[in-house]
């Protein structure tokens, strides 16, 4: 990823992940900002040239860029890697283009010397489920909420 798509990607990224904390319900919209911001800032202090994190773009096969890769060390699991983010655009999804992107994540994650790649996927994305579950990924801990109406 260059620098100018850095700024690009980060700028999208920070809005799209906002969006997915508001959707899960865990903040509201601008707790949501804030949280994503932190984040990132903490997960990526020297941006693109952070150690171990690899920001990617993902190609198609006219090298073409049709979504973004984000892999690095696991949150909590030494010896572990984790699939921070990857987006393939709309118009472009349903083409295996995913599917390339994660098996490109498990060779960063050997090179890497990583024993195993986890990742987050929220409840309302069926179809990166389907895709993680296809490619042997297992579910680890389920979070679940349920909307009450008032009383």
């Amino acid at each position: 990823m260059t620098a100018g798509e850095y700024e690009a990607w980060m700028s999208a990224e920070l809005v799209h992940y906002a969006a997915d904390l508001a959707g899960s319900g865990a903040f509201d919209e601008a707790e949501a900002q804030r949280q994503a911001e932190q984040q990132h800032r903490e997960l990526l202090p020297d941006g693109r040239a952070t150690p171990h994190m690899h920001l990617l773009r993902v190609l198609d096969d006219r090298g073409e860029p049709v979504g973004v890769l984000w892999v690095g060390p696991h949150p909590r699991k030494a010896g572990a890697g984790w699939v921070w983010d990857v987006e393939i655009d709309e118009a472009h999804r349903g083409r295996g283009h995913g599917r390339a992107a994660m098996l490109a994540a498990e060779e960063i994650a050997r090179s890497e010397g990583w024993a195993e790649l986890g990742l987050n996927v929220f409840g309302p994305n069926r179809r990166a489920k389907a895709l993680y579950d296809s490619l042997g990924y297992e579910v680890v801990s389920t979070s679940m909420t349920k909307p009450l109406s008032p009383g």
